[in-house]
């Protein structure tokens, strides 16, 4: 039985964009397939079931990095917390949107990096240690500066409940994730508990479909409403495109500039690049508009595709180099 669950959770975590566009799909046309997740008030705990699970991947072991590479680790959270915040500002004005869609994008670039995030830097041969170290720091500083910086550039807009956010980040983020390494450090040796985490990737993604899965129900109704939905929904669509390419791009650039290495230069991009939009996800219909979901729910699953991409397209470049100095 046990591996019967790892082959699932496997699977699940190879193919975590193809999860989470089915999840979309069916909850925007059977939305009675995932309503039951606000019926019952479940998001916040689906999302911490998340965290948890990324808290148990941790170990000591990668909290010693944050004192090894303070710099490095430094200027990469600083790019996480500029560069997506500042681009989707810049977006949001440039495409004209609605202040419920300029925020839920807002939202999108001022959350943590994400969990995935690690597992694209591994398969593209990055500095995963980097990688880690990143998300880690940006996930604890999450529960301040998220809720700062969306109240900074969204404010004037649209009502933004700052002190709201900061509780609801730290509960059903950085407390899980506390608790998470607590568990690895007290049975991390244990062959029982290492059986569980190797279900857990699996775990993740089924509760981040089920995330994005009622967000889309939370967002169709309005979608409907609008009259224009196709129309929204493709500018969103080329926000997101943009906001995530972008974010690759300048992450890149700003490892280059600073002379990081191949493998770290592909880190910073991807750890940029890429956002907890999960978080992004929930929070969104807690605090605002039902329509500043749509952002979010379609960087929740843009984001898993283009990093899934990019970091094969870097794999691809590593193989035909070895093949002509071969």
């Amino acid at each position: 039985m046990l591996r019967f669950f790892q082959s699932i959770s496997r699977f699940m975590g190879h193919y975590t964009s193809a999860v989470v566009i089915l999840a979309a799909i069916i909850a925007a046309f059977f939305p009675l397939t995932f309503t039951w997740v606000k019926d019952f008030g479940l998001a916040n705990i689906i999302l911490g079931i998340i965290m948890l699970t990324m808290g148990c991947t941790l170990s000591t072991d990668d909290f010693r990095i944050l004192l090894h590479r303070p710099l490095d680790i430094l200027l990469g959270t600083l790019a996480q917390f500029t560069v997506m915040p500042f681009v989707a500002y810049g977006l949001s004005h440039l495409f004209n949107l609605s202040p419920e869609l300029s925020v839920g994008i807002i939202l999108v670039g001022c959350c943590p990096g994400g969990v995935s995030s690690n597992i694209m830097s591994f398969l593209c041969k990055g500095d995963v240690a980097f990688s880690v170290g990143m998300t880690t720091v940006s996930t604890l500083l999450a529960p301040v500066v998220t809720p700062l910086l969306v109240y900074w550039l969204a404010g004037e807009e649209i009502a933004v409940d700052a002190w709201g956010m900061f509780q609801n980040i730290l509960v059903v983020t950085l407390l899980p994730v506390a608790v998470g390494c607590l568990f690895n450090y007290l049975f991390g040796r244990r062959q029982n508990f290492r059986d569980i985490q190797s279900c857990m990737p699996g775990i993740s993604v089924f509760c981040l479909a089920l995330i994005v899965g009622n967000a889309v129900c939370a967002a169709m109704p309005n979608l409907r409403l609008a009259g224009n939905g196709f129309a929204l929904l493709g500018l969103t669509l080329a926000v997101v495109f943009c906001h995530n390419t972008l974010g690759y791009a300048l992450g890149y650039l700003i490892g280059k500039v600073f002379g990081f290495n191949t493998a770290k230069r592909r880190t910073i991009s991807i750890e940029v690049g890429m956002q907890n939009a999960g978080l992004a996800t929930n929070l969104a219909p807690q605090f605002f508009d039902p329509l500043a979901v749509i952002p979010c729910a379609i960087s929740c699953a843009y984001h898993s595709i283009s990093g899934t991409i990019l970091a094969n397209l870097f794999a691809l470049y590593d193989r035909r180099k070895a093949n002509v100095e071969q």
